[in-house]
């Protein structure tokens, strides 16, 4: 993507954008992005191409902000995981909003055409909701888990460096939002699973009837076998492509630890499910009592190694961190291009903190190829 120059109205210091000359092939593009009471912002609107773009300027201007605005063009809480009340700009003195919310719009190219995407909290919901609502060439959408059939977004924040030394569930969003690039209904399911996962606790701590917590646990026996078999997949495949190496960046080992993730291993996904289902029966008084769900694809965990090495990834340097997790984002990106499918948008926030030269240089050559001059 490329930029003209951008049009911003709010407090931020003017974000600037490093504007290429050639046009590279690309399939998955941001052509349009205005924001409205989003973050630091009141209002800004860019106009973009399909051609990469750099946002520079000094701490505070807003660079993370756009960011952000991007990645909630997908499904999920966007890069921060912020709630959606936090998100909306605090009103400054003499400001005048005639309804609450925010608001962040696009045009998006992709595979499929031209596509426009509407999104933010909900303006007639009560004040501190978390309602989402999506807009879809000017229709609603269902939920926005819809966002998931045009646009896939994979992010690397500096919040990230440690993903390897800190809790599984970071890891699992990590990997769920891979999947969804290679299997949109991905987040639906996922979505199905944890939404049946909370009804059931509330039921089990409230002594619920036994004949709905059986619907429910129907419901994640099917939603969740799926889940993880589709992480099984792509991980398999992924793991294939980090093999082969990605430039100057380590190949890592990439493989699934988890109760479920090992019944896939040894029988039909069928079979798994019945197994699940079985087993959330039996669960049920030592569920209650712990207030949590103690077997589902919730539990599972991406394990990676630095292959060289034959070191877990959590043992290495910061470096040698930072350098498997971008190992393992280029070479989804170049699995999704083989795939005849969009590489996802890519949005690297301070990226290159703790990497060598070599490599920085490496990931700027991938991201701005040497053909693309600042203009």
């Amino acid at each position: 993507m490329s930029t003209d120059e951008p049009s911003l109205t709010g407090e931020p210091e003017a974000v600037d954008v490093a504007r290429p000359v050639a046009t590279p092939a690309a399939t998955l593009a941001v052509t349009r992005l205005t924001v409205t009471r989003f973050r630091s912002y009141a209002q800004a609107r860019l106009v973009l191409d399909r051609r990469p773009v750099a946002l520079t300027g000094p701490n505070g201007a807003g660079k993370t902000n756009l960011l952000e605005a991007v990645s909630f063009l997908a499904p999920g809480r966007g890069l921060r995981r912020a709630k959606l009340s936090e998100v909306e700009r605090l009103q400054a003195p003499g400001e005048v909003w005639e309804t609450p919310g925010w608001a962040v719009a696009a045009d998006v190219q992709t595979p499929m055409g031209a596509v426009e995407i509407g999104t933010g909290r909900d303006p007639a919901g009560v004040p501190g909701s978390d309602r989402r609502v999506v807009h879809i060439d000017g229709r609603p959408a269902k939920s926005q888990m819809a966002l998931a059939q045009y646009v896939s977004c994979v992010w690397l924040t500096p919040q990230m460096d440690r993903l390897f030394v800190e809790g599984a569930a970071g890891r699992r969003r990590f990997l769920d939002r891979l999947v969804f690039g290679f299997d949109p209904e991905h987040a639906g399911r996922l979505s199905r699973f944890e939404q049946a996962m909370r009804e059931r606790i509330r039921l089990l701590r409230e002594g619920g009837d036994p004949s709905w917590l059986t619907v429910l646990e129907d419901q994640m026996a099917t939603s969740g076998v799926a889940v993880a078999a589709a992480r099984r997949e792509v991980t398999a495949r992924l793991a294939a492509a980090c093999r082969r190496g990605v430039g100057p960046f380590p190949a890592p080992g990439l493989a699934l630890s988890g109760t479920v993730d090992a019944w896939l291993a040894d029988r039909p996904a069928v079979e798994a499910e019945d197994t699940l289902r079985r087993t959330l029966l039996e669960a049920r008084r030592i569920d209650a009592h712990a207030g949590t769900t103690t077997v589902g694809p919730h539990r599972s965990d991406l394990a990676v190694t630095y292959l060289a090495k034959d070191m877990p990834a959590e043992l290495g340097s910061t470096g040698e961190q930072k350098a498997l997790l971008i190992a393992i984002v280029l070479a989804n990106a170049r699995l999704m291009a083989a795939d005849g499918g969009a590489p996802p948008l890519l949005l690297l926030d301070e990226v290159p903190a703790h990497l060598d030269a070599e490599r920085r240089t490496a990931l700027f050559r991938r991201c701005w190829p040497p053909g693309l001059r600042r203009g």
